[in-house]
């Protein structure tokens, strides 16, 4: 049987306290507030308010014992009641103001700390997904039964074939304005025929494998993530999961493979690109004919040069679908994280990129090569 709640002021050695019964609920609320109302002035900031008499207790009630209460304490409910008071209090309270933002040197320091712990967290990342891409690549591989030859092929078409046309224009373009520079400052020393040597040399071991990655990182890097992405914020590789597939065996291993195929053979066709292009404003500004640039490509050691270029190709493929794939993974759910973590892939992935290329160039002019 219900009760309507009432509460009463009585006083005792350790001064006064308020005595809450009945029912403290929503029906009854209007009441109970003029009752708080009332009290509030005689208690002050807050009382100590006894609620073991109370019989039922809503999230309403709870607030007007809060109210009541101030300051004070309310004393007096079992687990479950206390419970509930202790969420409207945690509902109730304000949020906190964020925290002021020094300005200044410090906040330069600040903020350039905290991005390089960023940074630092994302190698780590990077470097323990690429641990787990290679552990099941290995374990896949021997086992033809595991190879998803279908999806590879998916891949592989629109990593490699879809992007020819774009790789192949770029170049070309490219090495006609590397043609033109050339020439351009050659002219002044009477060495324009050196131009073919600056051309084939930049674009077998520099130009044509760098621009092709960054190229295929814009491209295909970020619809890796955004693919994977999708899907988990679909969920679907938390269903992928419960099936018992393992997530990297089915979603990473062929983009990586496909990669690994797609991108050194759009290398090649990006150097021959770069070379052609170089060729044409040769032959058409500086009167250097197809056979003498041919030939003088032949004298700079061109096989050696390409395969110089070659060797980085696999190497860029393994980084841009490591890192479109591992930021796939990482969207939260919404579409703005997908968003998000599809910029982030782009950007690191052409950083890692020219990196690694730096590198790279660093080591083979140091052994000669």
């Amino acid at each position: 049987m219900s009760t309507t709640g009432t509460a009463t002021l009585q006083s005792n050695a350790d001064g006064p306290f308020i005595v809450a019964t009945g029912d403290w609920t929503l029906a009854d609320s209007a009441a109970l507030a003029g009752i708080v109302a009332s009290l509030r002035p005689k208690t002050g900031k807050g009382a100590r308010v006894d609620a073991s008499g109370i019989g039922r207790l809503d999230t309403a009630g709870a607030e007007l014992l809060l109210d009541m209460a101030g300051d004070g304490e309310v004393a007096g409910l079992d687990d479950n009641r206390r419970a509930l008071l202790d969420a409207v209090a945690k509902a109730s309270a304000p949020a906190a103001a964020p925290a002021r933002r020094e300005g200044g040197v410090l906040a330069l320091f600040e903020r350039t700390g905290v991005a390089a712990e960023q940074v630092a967290r994302d190698a780590l990342q990077l470097l323990g997904f690429i641990g787990l891409t290679l552990s099941t690549l290995v374990r896949c591989l021997p086992d033809p039964r595991r190879w998803r030859p279908t999806a590879l092929s998916f891949h592989l078409e629109q990593t490699g074939l879809d992007a020819v046309p774009i790789v192949v224009l770029l170049n070309f373009l490219v090495g006609a304005v590397v043609a033109f520079l050339g020439a351009t400052v050659l002219k002044d020393f009477g060495a324009t025929i050196y131009t073919v040597e600056l051309i084939g040399y930049s674009f077998l071991r520099e130009f044509g494998v760098l621009l092709t990655a960054i190229l295929i990182a814009g491209r295909s890097g970020s619809a890796f993530t955004a693919q994977i992405g999708s899907m988990k914020s679909r969920e679907e590789v938390d269903a992928i999961r419960t099936l018992g597939v393992d997530p990297v065996e089915v979603l990473v291993l062929p983009r990586l493979l496909a990669l690994l195929i797609a991108l050194p053979l759009l290398t090649v066709l990006a150097m021959l690109a770069g070379i052609v292009g170089g060729g044409v404003v040769a032959a058409f500004s500086m009167d250097i004919s197809p056979t003498l640039f041919v030939s003088r490509l032949q004298d700079l050691g061109a096989t050696k040069h390409f395969w110089v270029g070659m060797s980085k190709a696999p190497l860029f493929a393994f980084l841009i679908a490591s890192i479109g794939c591992l930021e796939g993974f990482k969207v939260s759910g919404s579409a703005e994280s997908v968003g998000t973590h599809t910029t982030s892939s782009v950007v690191q992935a052409i950083f890692v990129t020219i990196l690694v290329d730096a590198v790279a160039a660093i080591f083979y002019m140091e052994i000669g090569v």
